[in-house]
């Protein structure tokens, strides 16, 4: 397993036939994100459109994944249906530990199927299923068709799309596992385009763990670092939803629309609230002992003498926020029905919620009319949304249907683009400031994890221009590292440049080991000239009037500082686009 070189599986979707490639470039890119970026270079066609048939979608692991805990995410990348240029988003759940097992470091989908298909890779296996009985159901009615179909129990990864995929939403995400996804940036809509509705690869595959005592007592150390300290506490225990409670104190919750910043009904939807009313079990990706997913529970009436039938939900803060305070929304059983809709419809949950409130001010202010919307959009009424959910997965009419390509897009047709709350994809859940804002607009994947802009926010009061975007660059190359490991970023309090450099030693890879800082500055440099080279234009982004109106713990937002970062992060991204003509 331990190679200087990526052994990649590149499946034509249109023979259902595959070829194992040797790539090089192990020292240079390491993996993850570095590889993803890679594959893309070599199989894409940058001047094509996002869903021509010749368009790779692109699943790739790191040099640790299976060897240290918490190397435990995937990353896939594709052109985007959302801006048509390159993205990447990641996911956990079991589809690391199953390409380790399958002994790829990559898998790559070309062409197109002829009919909606179900592809099936192994160690030993390749296999292309015709599966027009399960297009058209949703995530939960696919998955417990294809777990009976597919043996292989906790081995075993199934990705697959629901209905927002088919209809090539530009929010639609890739489920992987039940409870884990590929959420942003359309990624579901790519396989829609390929009719792949679900991918399953199956870790049937071994392989020996180093000889020696250093190994295991490194893994060991690694172990009780990751488990012995707050982190367990904060992520095992109440999770990312304790957040809820902690912004909006701080003035940093979005609530309707961005329209406020705090609100005093928010102990309906706390993390304390949902944990001590609501939560079921915790569960945790392959390869982690943390355990931070939380999974509460969603129940429908199904007979008048009071008998229910129970469904399993997970919860974040992002889906709290999303489908809870962005939508007025302050009952946790009522963010958990919706929740539950949109994880049926395979939507991402941040876009789908952030696109929702905004149709609702839209139809408040007059924008549109029940006539696009269908239903009387209201703030607070999660039944009502929980159609609209369904509306917009489906893309019912034209108003949907360019929703699902984006808020911006609607709001450029419709008018009411001065609230719609983008950050090149709709917002996170933070309304921390001025430089979580530019990172996000301006990020690789406009992710709040592309750098710690909220926390920069949050831990400094000056307006030091120049201080922030320095901050911003370093940070993004330290984390392009760690997604190219590809470790959750959950642990990068843990998994320190120093202890990254033992872990690859440990295992085998000296070089990468002795080069982390000069292999970071080349990760990220290879992501943005990949992503420059399809089109995007930091100079071009824009952020809409709605951020410079919001008041936060420090005051109202300062437009001109915003302003000044956009710029000068502007032209720190161009500079790798020149460094590459270079």
């Amino acid at each position: 397993m331990i190679r200087d070189y990526f052994r990649v599986l590149v499946v034509d979707l249109s023979t259902g036939k595959g070829k194992v490639a040797n790539v090089p470039g192990r020292d240079e890119v390491a993996g993850g994100s570095g590889l993803g970026a890679l594959l893309f270079s070599k199989y894409a066609k940058a001047d094509r459109p996002w869903d021509d048939p010749e368009q790779p979608v692109i699943f790739a692991i790191g040099p640790l994944t299976g060897y240290f805990p918490l190397m435990s995410k995937t990353v896939a990348a594709f052109k985007s249906p959302y801006h048509d240029q390159y993205a990447e988003s990641h996911a956990g759940g079991r589809s690391a530990l199953a390409l380790r097992f399958a002994d790829l470091d990559a898998l790559v989908l070309m062409g197109r199927a002829s009919s909606p298909s179900a592809l099936v890779v192994g160690s030993r296996h390749l296999e292309l299923k015709e599966a027009h009985y399960i297009w058209g159901l949703d995530v939960q009615e696919s998955g417990k068709l294809l777990r009976r179909m597919f043996q292989g129990s906790g081995h075993r990864s199934i990705l697959r799309i629901g209905p927002a995929g088919e209809h090539k939403s530009a929010m639609a995400g890739i489920n992987v596992d039940t409870y884990r996804h590929f959420g942003r940036l359309g990624g579901g809509a790519a396989l829609g385009a390929k009719n792949l509705k679900a991918i399953v690869i199956i870790g049937d595959g071994s392989f020996p763990l180093m000889e020696g005592k250093d190994y295991p007592k490194l893994f060991e150390a690694v172990h009780q670092k990751l488990t012995g300290t707050d982190m367990m506490q904060k992520y095992h225990n109440l999770g990312t939803p304790v957040n809820m409670a902690i912004l909006n104190e701080q003035k940093a919750l979005p609530w309707r629309n961005l329209q406020a910043t705090q609100d005093d009904n928010v102990h309906g939807i706390t993390g304390e609230r949902f944990a001590e009313t609501a939560l079921l079990r915790n569960a945790a990706c392959a390869g982690c002992p943390v355990g931070c997913i939380h999974i509460g529970f969603s129940r429908e009436k199904f007979h008048a003498d009071y008998r229910y039938f129970y469904r399993q939900v997970s919860y974040d803060h992002e889906p709290i926020f999303a489908t809870g305070s962005m939508l007025g929304v302050t009952d946790c059983f009522a963010v958990l029905d919706i929740l539950d809709v949109v994880e049926q419809m395979g939507l991402d949950v941040m876009s789908a919620g952030v696109a929702l409130a905004w149709a609702t001010e839209a139809l408040e202010k007059g924008v549109v009319t029940e006539k696009e919307t269908l239903l009387p959009l209201k703030f607070g009424q999660h039944l009502t949304y929980i159609e609209a959910v369904r509306h917009l997965a489906f893309g019912v009419n034209d108003f949907y249907r360019l929703l699902g390509q984006g808020t911006l897009k609607a709001a450029t047709h419709y008018g009411g683009a001065d609230f719609a709350c983008v950050l090149g994809q709709e917002m996170a859940g933070y309304a921390t400031g001025e430089v979580f804002f530019v990172s996000q607009a301006m990020g690789l994947r406009h992710s709040h994890l592309d750098s710690a802009g909220y926390s920069y926010d949050q831990t400094h009061k000056d307006k030091d221009v120049g201080r922030a975007v320095d901050f911003l660059i370093s940070d993004e190359a330290s984390r392009a590292f760690l997604t190219s490991m590809v470790a959750c970023l959950f642990a990068r309090g843990v998994y320190t440049e120093e202890l990254l450099a033992e872990c690859l030693k440990a295992v085998g890879y000296g070089v990468l080991a002795d080069s982390i800082d000069a292999v970071s500055h080349n990760i990220q440099k290879l992501r943005w000239q990949t992503r420059l080279k399809t089109g995007f234009n930091p100079v071009n982004v824009s952020i809409p009037k709605r951020f410079k109106e919001v008041t936060t713990w420090k005051g109202k937002l300062d437009g001109a500082f915003l302003t000044s970062l956009k710029e000068r992060y502007a032209q720190r991204i161009l500079e790798y686009g020149v460094a590459a003509q270079g």
